[in-house]
């Protein structure tokens, strides 16, 4: 699924593990990235997340795709900033599923 993700990829997302439930991916922050405050746009590091997820959800097999997320920004990303995102299932049932991404 990666290998055909041309969003991601170029933006120079790496995936740099994934199983089945699982994901880590790596992307670092370009001056394309940054907003009018200097630091990154939620919107790539929302982009991040949610790479990382579905590597993570699609790992056991059939197409999946999110129905709903959420983001809470904890700090604030920079330029040049090389940041890591790690998804991992909490639960699974039927084609759905709870992940959390850090």
């Amino acid at each position: 699924m990666f290998a055909e993700d041309v969003a991601s990829r170029s933006l120079g997302i790496e995936l740099l593990e994934h199983g089945e439930g699982t994901a880590r991916l790596r992307m670092t922050v370009t001056p394309a990235m940054v907003n009018g405050h200097g630091i990154a746009h939620g919107g790539y590091l929302f982009l991040l997340a949610d790479t990382a997820f579905a590597c993570a959800c699609n790992g056991h097999g059939p197409v999946t795709v999110a129905a709903g997320a959420g983001i809470d920004f904890v700090a604030p990303a920079r330029e040049g900033d090389v940041l890591v995102a790690t998804a991992e299932e909490r639960t699974r049932f039927g084609r759905s599923g709870i992940y959390d991404v850090s």
